[in-house]
């Protein structure tokens, strides 16, 4: 038997996949913003280091905290659990839906996009190859950062506030609130790119914050890696295949 906490593992894990996302997505960064390191003391390998450390550092202390938490509501990642801890896989399972939700959910994206407008208007498009490696980032950092963390602490939260009683309503404010931090954690990165305006920080919000609807339904009722899954899905869809077809 594991004297390790229950937890643990499954957020070094995290740790090191979201370290490892951080490096591939280097080359789709610079793609968009290729002065971006210009004047900087160090090389742009140190600095790629140097961010992926610090990423995965972040990422395991969010998961660890965020299991932890979301535990009290039922949340978690059953299938690492089952692997890690030798326990027993999950009865409930479907990898075809998680595909089917990510993937719909950037459809919606893209409809959303020409009935109302890009994002940000006139930036530059990577070349298909960095979208592929920029994927497991949102996967796997914006899924722990926004649902393993954010989803669960609101559920803890609201839990608290209801004296630990089970209201029907806790999840799915959880899963709206954490969807809306979803959409508001890409602000910064927009900001980068474009001076914000009203209407960049509405389409932002609102284009991240469908997909994060679906991504936190998928972790409430099947776990962490149903979620991963459909939030891949999308990012393949978005930065991939529409791309491609465009």
């Amino acid at each position: 038997m594991s004297r390790s906490p229950p937890q643990l593992r499954i957020a070094l894990l995290l740790g090191v996949a979201g370290a490892w996302a951080t490096a591939l997505l280097f080359p789709y960064l610079l793609a968009l913003k290729p002065g971006a390191l210009a004047g900087l003391p160090v090389t742009p390998g140190v600095l790629m280091l140097a961010q992926s450390l610090q990423a995965g550092v972040i990422v395991f202390l969010l998961a660890w905290a965020g299991l932890k938490l979301g535990a009290t509501s039922g949340l978690g990642a059953p299938w690492l659990a089952a692997w890690l801890y030798a326990r027993a896989r999950p009865a409930a399972a479907n990898w075809p839906l998680a595909i089917a939700l990510g993937a719909s959910a950037a459809v919606t994206v893209l409809v959303a996009i020409a009935a109302f407008g890009a994002p940000l208007e006139a930036i530059r498009t990577p070349a298909l190859w960095k979208g592929l490696l920029a994927a497991p980032y949102g996967a796997i950092v914006e899924e722990t950062a926004c649902r393993v963390f954010l989803m669960g602490s609101v559920a803890w939260l609201l839990g608290r506030c209801c004296a630990g009683e089970a209201k029907p309503w806790i999840m799915p404010a959880a899963i709206v609130v954490a969807a809306l931090l979803f959409g508001a954690g890409h602000l910064p990165a927009a900001s980068q790119l474009a001076p914000l305006t009203a209407a960049i920080v509405v389409r932002v919000l609102a284009y991240n914050a469908i997909a994060g609807l679906a991504f936190g339904w998928l972790y409430w009722k099947r776990g962490l890696e149903h979620a991963v899954l459909a939030h891949l899905c999308a990012d393949l869809v978005l930065h991939v295949a529409a791309p491609a077809m465009a």
